[in-house]
């Protein structure tokens, strides 16, 4: 089997992904694909459940996460970035982890974009990219992605920057996606990615953004946004995808939606064979706590206390020091 879905959205990306990981899995296994990734909006709540029911169905699991890039400071809580090009809202991308430091990387930068990064959306930015990029292949995301974005405003010199930006950070662990959506705009953005990626030598691969499990419950997914947004079905300003594609689709019919660019489906698979992760259950990993030589843990504990009292005011009353 040649393909693996590796832009997926379970139902942890809540009130937007409708794919449940029990119902996924008995589909994957069907279609005989030996792998399929995990990739919500933002978070990374569903990846012991989604990791159990693959092994469970010996399929392999890759674990990612499809996070906001924020346009500038993940800090900064201006809607706008002015410059020589305007962007408003977040960027999107997906972060596969390929090992365990992948992982752990992944989980640092998914836990600082609810901490410090979070508005309206939780939100990472490139210097978390630059400092835990490691382990991680990343993929250029839909269109909503940086690149995409450039493309469909007609700036594909800013897109063309990112692109070496985003290489320049992760090697050769940077493809550029394309999907078969058939919407107008992703074919301008599938075409300028096929081009980028013959002049500057960066691989494709071949995504479906799978936020549904089958053709038929788009609708379905529909009355999913509705609920989100608090609109109803017959509101004509409600947020919708604006097509029926984002199900779950198998081998032939991705290399039937890009033909003459079979290599950016094959691909899919051999990304998945470049995650090497195995997660752990049932052993309890405790930090190890380093002291200044000579003195114990007890010592160390008592002494903190006691400095955290004195900064609290509090040094004073035999209350806390008992």
């Amino acid at each position: 089997m040649a393909y693996a879905h590796l832009h997926l959205h379970t139902h942890y990306s809540l009130l937007d992904g409708a794919n449940k990981v029990p119902e996924l899995m008995t589909k994957v296994a069907a279609l005989g694909m030996p792998a399929v990734a995990i990739t919500d909006h933002g978070n990374m709540f569903g990846v012991v459940d989604f990791y159990r029911n693959a092994v469970d169905r010996g399929i392999k699991p890759v674990i990612g996460c499809e996070v906001y890039v924020a346009p500038g400071s993940r800090k900064d809580r201006s809607t706008v970035v002015s410059g020589d090009y305007e962007r408003a809202g977040n960027n999107h991308l997906v972060l596969l982890a390929a090992d365990e430091t992948g992982y752990r990387n992944l989980s640092r930068m998914v836990t600082q974009s609810y901490r410090d990064g979070f508005y309206y959306k939780p939100r990472i930015d490139k210097a978390l990219l630059r400092e835990f990029n490691q382990g991680l292949i990343c993929l250029s995301g839909c269109l909503s992605g940086e690149v995409a974005t450039a493309v469909t405003a007609g700036r594909t010199d800013i897109a063309r920057k990112a692109i070496e930006e985003y290489r320049e950070l992760f090697g050769d662990r940077y493809y550029l996606e394309i999907q078969d959506n058939r919407m107008a705009k992703q074919q301008t953005v599938n075409k300028y990615m096929m081009e980028a990626a013959g002049e500057l030598g960066i691989p494709l691969v071949a995504t479906n953004d799978c936020h549904y499990l089958e053709h038929d419950d788009h609708l379905a997914h529909e009355v999913l946004l509705c609920v989100q947004t608090g609109k109803t079905m017959d509101d004509e300003k409600r947020w919708r995808l604006e097509t029926d594609q984002l199900f779950v689709k198998g081998e032939t019919e991705m290399l039937e939606a890009f033909p003459g660019c079979e290599e950016a489906v094959t691909n899919s698979a051999d990304i998945a064979a470049r995650c090497d992760l195995e997660l752990t259950f049932g052993k309890h990993q405790f930090p190890v706590y380093a002291v200044p030589e000579g003195a114990s843990l007890d010592e160390t504990l008592a002494g903190q206390a006691r400095d955290g009292l004195a900064e609290r005011g509090k040094a004073g009353l035999d209350e806390y020091k008992q």
